[in-house]
């Protein structure tokens, strides 16, 4: 009897692929600066081929490199199959830079390279090594589809593909053996069984959550309240605004870098969280940035999505999504940075004991069960309600190597909803807290304002709360 091996979506995964068009592009992104130090060439470039053949080692320990997608026709709900034609040289380009390349001609590369949609004939992801950077470093511009991680996940992968020392050894790959996909009917065959399943797996959940729960009826109205909360944000949109409208082709991106022990000094002056600092800030330059276009900051319901991981520890290191998220209406309308901080700080507290997060999360398990039309236009509407993305993920603090070459520092990228023409993507590494900013090309024109406006809203908050920075 043949042997096959093959995924299902989540319903989470799926909507990643539904949200999908032809400007509207899904994946994940990275921009990784390394020290050329360990892989510098005679000539003064990278070595390649070991950064391919080191990748190439380590894909046994990452098997959705090898996998693509798969949309059976009885089914259309696609499923990961292993991919018989696999080729990393599909995946793996080398590229440079007019030498001595600029960070900013790095950051047009890079907007570039996210612009263009993965081929979704093939494994979703792309790695981009660009040599040629001034100050004798290199970059890796790294692309992966949301269907894939999550921000959790992502910290995951890095850590396989990356070392915790400068020494290091390149061992030989495993033999790679595809294993065989299911036939369509084959496939229709486990979708219906999955399906039927799903009643009994709803009363075994029920069940888990009675025997977890202490006040039944508490719970279920917190969790009746949480949801009225999502279709009132749904029904009741965010305003328009300058960064809002009908996304283009073509995209910029930028990016800041911070101190983490400053960052830290500030959130132990207001006794609040990291995340409430980041919010504070992003508040202070988008408030400055509306001004500059001209906008009142005050007359705007200007909302955000912020992403919260759900992942429990036991599915620590598994790929796919276990996220959800919160939406925060940003206090633009205050122009005393301790006025934001404080309003911020009580929404995020409230936002933790109301249990928002549960709301997605809800959703996406009702979700299984919903047909694939119902849950595009859910993924379209869930987008509706929200100006702009807010993720903040935690890194390593210690650094990490790729064959001997130190990574500096890693600007993280969030694909861009319909509608949604920036967004900010945080990631704290090696003491520093990173900023990555994505942006549509004709709707922030200006995004070079946007990390100056960012680094100016951290000073003054830090100078109002009396915090001397070290950088």
């Amino acid at each position: 009897m043949a042997s096959y091996s093959y995924d299902r979506l989540s319903a989470q995964d799926n909507t990643f692929l539904i949200a999908e068009s032809p400007n509207t592009h899904m994946h994940v992104a990275g921009v990784q600066i390394f020290s050329a130090a360990g892989l510098r060439t005679e000539d003064g470039g990278v070595d390649f081929d070991s950064i391919r053949k080191a990748t190439a080692a380590l894909l046994h320990k990452i098997p959705r490199y090898r996998q693509k997608l798969r949309w059976p026709r009885l089914i259309n709900h696609p499923v990961w199959i292993d991919d018989p034609d696999f080729n990393i040289d599909y995946h793996m380009r080398h590229t440079s830079l007019p030498r001595p390349g600029s960070e900013d001609q790095l950051k047009r590369m890079a907007a570039r390279i996210m612009a263009q949609q993965l081929d979704r004939t093939r494994p979703l992801w792309e790695t981009w090594v660009v040599e040629g950077l001034q100050d004798d470093r290199f970059a890796i511009i790294a692309k992966i589809h949301h269907c894939m991680i999550d921000g959790s996940s992502g910290v995951d992968i890095s850590q396989i593909l990356l070392s915790l020392t400068p020494e290091h050894r390149i061992a030989d790959a495993p033999e790679y053996l595809p294993t065989d996909a299911p036939s369509d009917l084959e496939l229709l065959r486990r979708e219906l069984e999955f399906r039927s399943s799903l009643p009994l797996k709803a009363i075994r959940s029920y069940r888990e959550f009675a025997s977890e729960t202490t006040d039944m009826r508490a719970e279920l109205a917190k969790r009746a309240r949480v949801l009225g909360e999502m279709v009132g944000w749904v029904v009741n949109p965010g305003s328009d605004s300058p960064v809002n409208g009908t996304l283009g082709p073509h995209r910029r991106f930028d990016w800041l870098n911070l101190s983490l022990d400053d960052v830290k000094a500030v959130r132990r002056a207001a006794e609040c969280s990291v995340n409430d600092v980041v919010l504070t800030v992003v508040t202070g330059a988008l408030r400055e940035y509306m001004l500059r276009r001209q906008v009142d900051p005050s007359e705007l319901d200007f909302r955000i999505s912020a992403p919260v991981s759900v992942r429990r520890e036991e599915e620590r290191g598994k790929l796919g999504n276990r996220v959800s998220s919160w939406v925060l209406r940003l206090p633009l309308e205050k122009t005393d940075p301790i006025e934001r901080l404080s309003a911020l700080h009580t929404l995020t507290q409230k936002l933790k004991e109301s249990g928002q997060a549960l709301g997605v999360d809800m959703m996406m398990q009702v979700a299984e069960w919903t047909p694939p039309v119902l849950l595009s236009l859910g993924a379209q509407a869930a987008s509706g309600p929200i100006n702009s993305i807010v993720t903040n993920v935690p890194g390593p603090q210690f650094p990490l190597y790729l064959l001997g070459a130190e990574l500096l520092e890693m600007y993280p990228v969030v694909p861009l909803m319909e509608g949604m023409g920036i967004g900010f993507a945080i990631f704290s590494y090696n003491g520093r807290v990173l900023f990555g900013f994505n942006a549509d090309y004709s709707l922030v024109p200006d995004l070079p304002e946007i990390p100056k406006l960012i680094d100016h809203a951290f000073r003054e908050l830090a100078r109002v709360l009396d915090v001397k920075l070290e950088d």
